[in-house]
């Protein structure tokens, strides 16, 4: 049962990766500026909605089955990642919590202007995302 639901989730983060993937490459193009045109703005949305979502589902999703599969202790959100980062998921404690904030401001920026102040920093932690994605998909199919 528990190396089903890791299966399920390995498909739903490579789905993740996929739409990220897609979303990273338009905005990449389109690079961070002054101003953005309707169109420009809206793939820069969808990258930060994308972006929030795909480290929200890693951290409180993939990281956390992972413990359950294996057999490590389920405590908070702290241990979780302490846990991830011991596997070698990521480099550095202290770059996936820049990593969480930038999801925060972007979660909490209703006001346009607001939220393109946070478009270079959705493009620069969206890279590590994809790493981490990647590394934690490439993880997961050496222990299943």
């Amino acid at each position: 049962m528990m190396r089903e639901k890791l299966l399920l989730d390995q498909q739903l983060l490579q789905k993740q990766l996929f739409w990220i993937e897609i979303s990273y490459s338009e905005c990449t193009k389109i690079g961070t500026k002054e101003t953005y045109g309707i169109e420009e703005f809206g793939k820069f949305e969808t990258l930060c909605s994308r972006y929030s979502r795909g480290i929200d589902f890693l951290i409180r999703k993939i990281f956390r089955t992972l413990d359950e599969y294996e057999f490590e202790n389920q405590g908070t959100l702290v241990d979780v990642v302490n846990n991830a980062h011991k596997r070698g998921l990521f480099e550095s404690v202290e770059d996936l919590r820049i990593m969480k904030d930038v999801r925060n401001t972007i979660v909490h920026e209703y006001i346009e202007d607001e939220l393109v102040e946070v478009f270079d920093e959705a493009l620069q932690y969206t890279e590590q995302l994809i790493t981490i994605i990647k590394t934690t998909l490439q993880y997961i199919e050496n222990i299943k």
